[in-house]
Formats: structure tokens, C-alpha cells, sequence
């Protein structure tokens, strides 16, 4: 017990007065010195609960042994046995809630700073030259995956490690799906994503941009092209409120948004993306994407007004997320509820919101809020975003009407993640509506097993 180090090694950040001006990113990451003091802290204990929390179980006391050791190369490689994008994976992650969450040291101390560890040796790697070393084994067999998010990642590079031809179609100009267009560069730099996503066509998967399957191929098509096919479309389908003044200029999605500042780069003076705000910006919801579209907002010089009909306490946002918002000065109002929003001749001029009150715990176990009748009242305002969620990509099901899905929109699956269609897997945001980088993770690399399954009973079954 006298060897125990109760805290964590500092992560240094860029000042707050400096990095509300840029979109660089916020956390400098860990050096050697201090990730190997980090790696120190880890109790090595014997169940290994952090890597049971983990949606894709990364090795997380093997590889933190070996970077204890300062065997680098040999701990990133262990990272990359289970995760595909380690780099992304350690910056986005909600550690916290899962390996972290679980970690023994945390019960009474800080845990240990998996995701950041984690990060730094993805970089590591990068600086250094360091890729995987394995052999492929070809087979003739092909698989078509839809989507080049997350999901879409890890059941197409476990699928390539099993020798299938590869093909990822995406219907952007980039890939990355929610990683390129949905998370500012200030909590994931886009160089790192491009980086992460070149080890793809390194192992051989060939990536078709600009494709959207049921329209620029059809869906009946495509199955006949290949032998077995994972959906990962995502969900870029946002959520409205359905109230009077959502067609009113300078009213947005987060996701439009974050999409204009993110991949068509906004934040960048050289490209031509207009973002007009105005003086004052609201954000309705609470989530990561409402903090990241409120500091997305603050960097382009608004001030910036999170509207929530619950306290920040719950808040379902990261930690470490919200507290950048708040130290960034966004502005946290809490138990409003927006009623109508207010336009003059055409613009966004303010919102109504109501007054909540906090009643008996819900589902989630956050405490439902209720109106208070009669305390409605009008807050100036010159754009409002709504964060308030996301469904499953509609463009995709309304081509494909034989996949069954959900009244919501999200694709029906068995436990396994197959479709009523055969040979044809889902998971990620298209099956759940929305998740995080790693649940969608864990689902892809579920998803790839299965379909593997699939593929050989199919081919043991074939004349010949």
C-alpha cells in the first residue's frame, strides 16, 4: 500500500485564453516521462476489470505493464490487437464510465489515465514509424461495408485480418463518418483521424468516397456483388422539437452545424464555409454534441448559452467535456425548457422557455423535469442549435424498404447483429440511434465475427 500514488499525472492542456481562440487541440497529451510515471500507478490487479468494461477489451493492465517498462512498441501493438484506431479511441472515449470507471485504484484514489496512455502511445507510434505485424491469409470472398464510421472501422479491419476483400463505401467526400464531420479538431484533430484511417488502405481495404448505396448503387446490387454485408450508416438524422419557429434563419441542428465547421472547415480562414451566429447563441440539450457545438460556437467569437431542463449535475455530457465548456465560459442555464422559438421578418430573435422543476427519477435515473406553468419568458438570442439527439440515416432505409427496422428508424437485429436479410449485419449509431466511438467499436468488431461465421458455413456449404 506505501507504493500506491494517489493522484494522477497532470495532462497538460493549452491556456484558456489562448485556446478560445483556435481550434487546437485542448489536451498536449502525455510525454514519455510522464506517461511511464502514469503507467506506474496501474495496480496490475489480477481480474482485470477495466478490460471486462472495455466494449472492445483491450488489454488494458498488459499494455500499461509493458509502457510501465517502456517496451512501447511492444504496448501499442497490444493496444492494436483489439482497437483499430487507438489514437481516436483515447481522445473520444467516455473512459470514465467504462475501463476507467472500473479501475480498482479509482474506488478510492484517481484511476489510472487509461484513455490518455492509451493516446499516447498511438502517437507514439505514428512519430516513430510503428504499424501492426501480422500476415494475411486471402480469401476469395467479398465484403461490402457501408459506412466508414466506427462501426464500419472495426468490422472492416477485422474482416481484412481474416482474409476477406474489403470494400467501404461512404457517402461523404471523406471518410470517418461521425469522426470527420461530428467532433471538433479541438477534441480530435482531423491529421490524427486522415493518420488512423491510412492504416485501412494499408492493409488492403479499398474505400469507394462519394457513394451513397441506394441511390448511386442500388442496395439488391450490391448484395449480388459480394457475399456478405455490414451496415453502418450511422445516425446523421437529427432531432427536432417540433415547435413554432424551427424554419427560421440562423435555427440549426447541431449536426449541420458541426458538419460546416468540422468537414467543410469553417474554423479555417482559408476555406470559403460561411458560419453567421451573431452576438448571442443558444444550445438546447446537454450532450457532448451540445458542448461541442457550444465551444464550437465561443471559438467563433458568440457568447454562448447552454439551455438544459435539468441541472448540470446531469448533465449525460463527459465530465472532462463539460468542464472545458464551463471553464471556457459557456454560459449554463439550467430547468428552462424551450416553448417556440422567436423570429423577426424571417430571423432567429430569441426563444421562449419555460421554467422546470425536478420530479421522481426517470428511466435513465436522472429526475424527470416538469413545467411550471405560467413562467414562460423570452430570452434574446441570434441563432439557436439543437442538440437534442440523432436517428438512423434516412436516405439509406427509405432506398433499402426490405430491411426491417424500428418505428424510430433504427435497423432490427438479432443478438448477433444480423438483419432479416441474409448475410447482411448492422450495428453502431444505425442500430442504436446513437453511441458512443466505442460501443460502435465493440458492435463492428461483434459484427465481423458473425459475418465471418456466415461466410464460412456459406462456403463449406457450396458445390465444389
Amino acid at each position: 500500500m506505501a507504493n500506491i500514488i494517489k493522484n494522477r499525472v497532470y495532462v497538460s492542456e493549452q491556456a484558456v485564453n489562448q485556446r478560445i481562440k483556435n481550434f487546437d487541440e485542448v489536451s498536449l497529451g502525455y510525454n514519455k516521462e510522464e506517461a511511464v510515471r502514469e503507467a506506474k500507478r496501474c495496480l496490475q490487479c489480477r481480474n482485470s476489470p477495466c478490460t471486462e468494461n472495455c466494449p472492445v477489451h483491450v488489454d488494458v493492465k498488459g499494455f500499461i505493464k509493458l509502457l510501465a517498462e517502456e517496451k512501447f512498441k511492444k504496448a501499442y501493438l497490444k493496444v492494436k490487437e483489439d482497437s483499430p484506431i487507438p489514437a481516436i479511441a483515447g481522445r473520444v472515449c467516455p473512459q470514465e464510465n467504462q475501463c476507467e470507471g472500473a479501475c480498482l485504484l479509482g474506488k478510492k484514489y484517481d484511476a489510472v489515465n487509461i484513455g490518455k496512455l492509451e493516446a499516447f502511445l498511438a502517437d507514439w507510434a505514428m512519430e516513430n514509424g510503428v504499424n501492426e505485424e501480422f500476415n494475411i491469409k486471402e480469401k476469395k470472398q467479398k465484403v461490402a461495408v457501408i459506412g466508414t464510421g466506427p462501426a464500419g472501422i472495426s468490422c472492416a479491419v477485422d474482416l481484412r485480418k481474416n482474409g476477406y476483400k474489403v470494400t467501404m463505401f461512404e457517402a461523404l467526400h471523406k471518410a470517418g463518418g461521425v469522426l470527420q464531420y461530428g467532433i471538433p479538431n479541438f477534441r480530435l484533430p482531423k491529421n490524427i483521424v486522415d493518420k488512423e484511417l491510412s492504416y485501412l488502405e494499408k492493409i488492403g481495404i479499398e474505400i469507394r468516397l462519394n457513394t451513397v448505396i441506394g441511390q448511386s448503387i442500388p442496395f439488391d446490387e450490391l448484395r449480388n456483388t459480394y457475399d456478405a454485408v455490414f451496415v453502418g450508416t450511422g445516425a446523421g438524422a437529427p432531432i427536432f422539437l417540433d415547435i413554432e419557429g424551427e424554419k427560421l434563419n440562423r435555427f440549426c441542428s447541431a449536426n449541420e452545424f458541426l458538419l460546416r465547421t468540422n468537414l467543410m472547415k469553417a474554423y479555417n480562414p482559408k476555406y470559403d464555409t460561411p458560419v453567421i451566429l451573431g452576438k448571442r447563441v443558444g444550445v438546447i440539450g446537454a450532450g457532448n454534441v451540445a458542448m461541442d457545438a457550444a465551444r464550437c460556437a465561443l471559438r467563433f467569437g458568440a457568447e454562448v448559452h447552454i439551455l438544459y431542463r435539468r441541472t448540470k449535475e446531469y448533465s449525460p455530457a463527459r465530465m472532462e467535456e463539460l468542464h472545458h465548456a464551463l471553464e471556457e465560459g459557456v454560459n449554463f442555464k439550467e430547468l428552462v425548457s424551450p416553448t417556440r422559438i422567436v423570429g423577426e421578418n424571417g430571423w432567429v430573435k430569441g426563444v421562449e422557455l419555460v421554467k422546470m422543476k425536478l420530479g421522481e427519477s426517470d428511466k435513465s435515473g436522472r429526475p424527470r423535469p416538469k413545467k411550471i406553468e405560467g413562467t414562460e419568458f423570452i430570452m434574446d438570442l441570434d441563432t439557436v442549435i439543437v442538440a437534442l439527439g440523432t436517428r438512423p440515416n434516412r436516405l439509406f432505409l427509405s432506398k433499402t424498404p426490405e430491411l426491417k427496422t424500428h418505428k424510430w428508424g433504427g435497423i432490427i437485429v438479432d443478438n448477433g447483429l444480423m438483419t432479416n436479410i441474409e448475410g447482411t449485419a448492422a450495428g453502431g449509431d444505425a442500430v442504436s440511434g446513437g453511441a458512443t466511438v466505442i460501443e460502435a467499436l465493440g458492435e463492428g468488431r461483434q459484427a465481423a465475427k458473425i459475418l465471418h461465421n456466415y461466410l464460412l458455413s456459406k462456403k463449406l456449404t457450396t458445390p465444389g
